[in-house]
C-alpha cells in the first residue's frame, strides 16, 4: 500500500485551479492559467498533481479525441461516464449501467475478473447543434 501524497503547496495550488473551472482542462492549459496568476509552479509538477489527483479519485480524467490528457475537479464519487461536447466541453456525468453489466459478461467469458474500463462519449451538446 502506497502512502497518501504530501499536501503540498504546489499540490493544493493545482487543486483550487482545477476546482474553479467547470470545464475539462489539459495540464499545459492549467500550467498556463497558473503561471498567468502569478504562480511559480513548473509544468512537470502540474501533470505530477494532476495525475496523482486523478488516482485519487479527485480529479477526472479522460482522453480528447486528439489523445490530449484532460482533467476536471471530479463531481462525483464512484466510478462515472461523461458525454462530452467536442465544441464546447461541456460536459455531463452518466450512469451507464448496460455498459456496467456488459464489461463485467465480458470479461468472465474471457476468464478476467476485476475489469475496468472508461467511456467517455464525444458529441455535440444541443446548443452547438443548433
Amino acid at each position: 500500500m502506497t502512502a497518501p501524497k504530501r499536501n503540498t503547496w504546489q499540490r493544493e495550488a493545482v487543486r483550487e485551479a482545477l476546482s474553479t473551472r467547470e470545464d475539462f482542462v489539459s495540464a499545459q492549459g492549467l500550467y498556463s492559467a497558473l503561471r498567468d496568476g502569478g504562480s511559480p509552479i513548473g509544468l512537470a509538477t502540474v501533470y505530477r498533481a494532476l495525475a496523482s489527483l486523478a488516482v485519487e479519485g479527485e480529479a477526472d480524467s479522460l482522453q480528447s479525441p486528439e489523445g490530449e490528457a484532460l482533467y476536471r475537479a471530479c463531481v462525483s464519487t464512484g466510478h462515472h461516464h461523461h458525454l462530452i461536447c467536442r465544441n464546447c466541453g461541456l460536459t455531463v456525468e452518466i450512469s451507464a449501467d448496460p455498459v456496467e453489466e456488459w464489461a463485467q459478461k465480458v470479461a468472465a467469458a474471457n476468464g478476467f475478473t476485476e475489469p475496468q474500463h472508461v467511456v467517455d462519449v464525444f458529441g455535440l451538446c444541443a446548443s452547438c447543434s443548433r
